[in-house]
C-alpha cells in the first residue's frame, strides 16, 4: 500500500527546503551564533598576530636590532597565542550550546511531525524507515552541529582572515599564494557534485536494513511457526549487501576527494618562497614579508584541513538532514471540520475505496448504525470487513462517498473529539517500554485503572507499577491491556476488529460479556470471525468482495437461508467438530 507523498524515496527535502529549515534553526538562536561569530572573529584576528610578528623579528635580527626589541616582540607573539587559545575556548563554548539546542530542537520537530501524521500515511511509511531518520539521522546531524559544526565555522573564519592578512602583507605573493590553492577548488566542486546523491543511497539502504530487522525480529515467532528462515535471511543478506555497495561508493569517493586535496597543500608555500626568492633579489621585499607570507599560507593548512576533513561529515549530515525534514513533504491532512457532530448516528453512504491506485476494496456500500446499537459485520476473509472498519474508525478516508458521525464526516473531526466519538481496537496493540500504569494512558485513579484491567479478564495486572520493558506481555495480555484503555477512554462509539482473536475462547467470551456490560448503551460495532459475536448483536451486516449483501437480526437471517445461514452452519459444523 502506498499513500502519496508518503513514500520512502518521496519523502526527501530538496536544497532549497533543507536551507530554509538551517535558517530557522539559526534564527532561533540568533543571539548564541552572534557571540559564536564575535568570538570566532577575534580569535582568527589574534591568530594573525604570530606571522606577522616572527616576521618583524626577522626583519629586526637582519638589521642589527638589539635583544630588548626582540624580545618584546616574543612577548607579543606569545600574548597573541594565550589570547587566540582563550577565545577559541570561548567560542567552542558558545558553538557547542548551539549545537546541543538546535539538535534538540531538531529531535522534538522530528516527533511533532511523526506524531502529526495521519494514521493512514503513518501506517504505510515503513517502519525502519522512520525508525532510521529519527535515530539514525538525526544522531548524524546532531554529531554535526555538536562537533563538527563548531570546527567547520571556526576555520572558515581563520581562512578568510588569513588570505586578507598575507594579501595585505604583499598583493603579489597573497595572488601567487591564493591562486595556488585553486585546485582545492576543482577538487571539492567534484567531490560535491557527487555526493548528495551518493549520502542519500546510504541513507536509503539504511533504512531498508532497519527495515528488515525490524520486521523480522517482530514477525520472529510468524518466521519461526512457518519456517520462514532461510527466506528472512536471503532478505537480510540482500539489504546488508545494498548497505555495503552504497557504503563503498562513498568510501571510494573520498578516497579520490582526500588524497587529491592534500597534495595542492604545498603548492601556495612552494609559489610564494619561488616567488619571494625572486622578489627578495630584487629588492622589493625583505626577508621577514616573505617569511610572514609562508607562516600565513602554512598556518592556512590547518583550517583547511579541518574544513576538507569535516566536509565529508556536513554532506553525510545534509543529506541525513535532507531526508528529516523530508517528513515534513509528506501532505498535510484537510483541515479539520468546525463542526460539532449532533448525536452519535453513524451513517456509510455510497462508500467506495481503494487502497492507493489499486481497484476498488469496497463498492457502494450503504449502512446506518443507530446509536446504542450493537452491529456484528461478518464475512470471509478479504471480504472488506477491517477495511470498512478503518472509515468508521476515521483512520481513512473513502474515495468516494461519506462516512459520517452525528452528520459531520468522521475522518474530519479533530484527533481528540474523534477519539471521544469512535475507538478502534484491532488485533495488533503497542505496549510501550513503561509501566502498566503509564501504558494505560489515563489519569484514573489506581482503584478505576484496577476495576478496568478486572473488567476484561487481565487477572495477572496486580501491580501498576510492573515495567513491561523489563516483563514483556504476550499477545493474549497485550489484548487485554488494549481493552483495558477503551474502557478508560468510554468513548461513544467502539469498533472491535477482532479484538478478542488473541485470547483462547473462555477467555474471550468472557471478556466480551464484561465488555457487553460495560458498553451498555453504547454503539459497538464487533468485526468478527466468531459468530457467537454476531448471535448476541442487534443486527448482524453480511459483507462479501466489499458489499453488504445481508443485513438484520440473528434469527431473521437464519430463517432467511441466506449467505449468513450458511456461515453459521458451517461455523457450527467446525464448532462441533472441535469440541468433539
Amino acid at each position: 500500500m502506498t499513500v502519496p507523498g508518503a513514500r520512502e524515496d518521496r519523502m526527501i527535502a530538496d536544497q532549497r527546503q533543507v536551507a530554509r529549515a538551517a535558517a530557522r534553526l539559526v534564527g532561533a538562536d540568533r543571539r548564541t551564533v552572534a557571540v559564536m561569530l564575535a568570538l570566532s572573529s577575534l580569535a582568527a584576528l589574534a591568530g594573525l598576530g604570530a606571522p606577522y610578528l616572527l616576521g618583524r623579528v626577522i626583519d629586526t635580527v637582519a638589521a642589527g636590532g638589539g635583544v630588548r626589541d626582540v624580545d618584546r616582540l616574543a612577548l607579543a607573539v606569545v600574548g597573541c597565542a594565550v589570547a587566540q587559545t582563550l577565545l577559541n575556548r570561548y567560542a567552542l563554548g558558545a558553538a557547542y550550546r548551539f549545537g546541543e539546542r538546535t539538535a534538540a530542537r531538531i529531535r522534538e520537530t522530528f516527533l511533532r511531525r511523526v506524531l502529526a501524521l495521519p494514521a493512514s500515511v503513518a501506517e504505510r511509511v515503513p517502519t525502519g524507515d522512520l525508525v532510521a531518520r529519527g535515530t539514525t539521522d538525526v544522531d548524524v546531524v546532531a554529531t554535526t552541529l555538536r562537533d563538527v559544526l563548531p570546527g567547520v565555522f571556526l576555520s572558515l573564519v581563520q581562512m578568510i582572515f588569513l588570505v586578507a592578512a598575507v594579501v595585505v602583507l604583499d598583493p603579489v605573493l597573497g595572488v601567487s599564494g591564493v591562486l595556488g590553492l585553486s585546485g582545492i577548488w576543482f577538487v571539492t566542486r567534484y567531490y560535491l557534485r557527487r555526493a548528495r546523491d551518493v549520502y542519500l543511497a546510504e541513507g536509503r539502504a539504511n533504512s531498508r536494513l532497519a527495515e528488515e530487522l525490524s520486521a523480522t525480529t517482530a514477525g520472529a515467532r510468524t518466521v519461526e511457526a512457518l519456517g520462514l528462515h532461510r527466506r528472512r535471511l536471503d532478505a537480510g543478506q540482500a539489504a546488508i549487501a545494498e548497505t555495503r555497495r552504497t557504503r563503498l561508493r562513498s568510501l571510494a569517493l573520498r578516497s579520490v576527494f582526500f588524497p587529491a586535496a592534500e597534495s595542492i597543500y604545498a603548492v601556495p608555500a612552494v609559489l610564494v618562497l619561488l616567488l619571494g626568492g625572486v622578489l627578495y633579489g630584487a629588492g622589493q621585499v625583505t626577508l621577514g614579508t616573505v617569511a610572514a607570507a609562508v607562516l600565513y599560507l602554512r598556518q592556512l593548512v590547518n583550517p583547511l584541513d579541518t574544513v576538507l576533513i569535516y566536509v565529508e561529515q556536513v554532506q553525510s549530515s545534509g543529506a541525513a538532514f535532507a531526508r528529516i525534514e523530508g517528513v515534513a513533504t509528506i501532505p498535510a491532512p484537510p483541515a479539520v471540520t468546525a463542526a460539532t457532530p449532533d448525536g452519535d448516528r453513524i451513517e456509510v453512504i455510497g462508500v467506495r475505496y481503494a487502497y492507493g491506485t489499486g481497484p476498488d476494496v469496497l463498492h457502494d456500500v450503504d449502512l446506518t448504525v443507530r446509536p446504542g446499537e450493537r452491529l456484528a459485520v461478518v464475512g470471509l476473509s478479504g471480504a472488506g470487513k477491517s477495511t470498512l472498519g478503518r472509515l468508521l474508525a476515521g483512520v481513512d478516508r473513502p474515495t468516494a462517498g461519506s462516512v459520517l458521525a452525528g452528520g459531520v464526516p468522521i475522518a474530519d473531526l479533530p484527533p481528540d473529539l474523534l477519539r471521544r466519538q469512535v475507538v478502534l481496537v484491532t488485533q495488533e496493540h503497542h505496549v510501550f517500554r513503561d509501566t502498566l500504569r503509564a501504558n494505560l494512558m489515563s489519569a484514573a485513579p489506581d482503584a478505576e485503572l484496577h476495576r478496568a484491567l478486572r473488567t476484561v479478564g487481565a487477572d495477572w495486572a496486580d501491580d501498576l507499577d510492573r515495567d513491561l520493558g523489563a516483563a514483556p506481555l504476550d499477545g493474549a495480555q497485550a489484548q487485554q491491556l488494549a481493552l483495558a484503555r477503551v474502557l478508560l477512554a468510554d468513548p461513544h462509539t467502539v469498533i472491535l476488529d477482532e479484538a478478542t482473536a488473541l485470547l483462547d475462547p473462555t477467555a474471550a467470551r468472557t471478556a466480551e460479556r464484561a465488555l457487553a456490560a460495560v458498553l451498555h448503551e453504547r454503539t459497538v460495532i464487533a468485526i468478527a470471525h466468531r459468530l457467537q459475536t454476531a448471535h448476541d448483536a442487534d443486527r448482524v451486516a453480511v459483507m462479501h468482495a466489499g458489499r453488504i449483501i445481508e443485513i438484520g437480526p440473528h434469527d431473521a437471517l437464519l430463517a432467511a437461508g441466506g449467505p449468513y445461514a450458511d456461515l453459521w452452519r458451517s461455523w457450527h459444523g467446525d464448532e462441533s467438530s472441535v469440541s468433539s
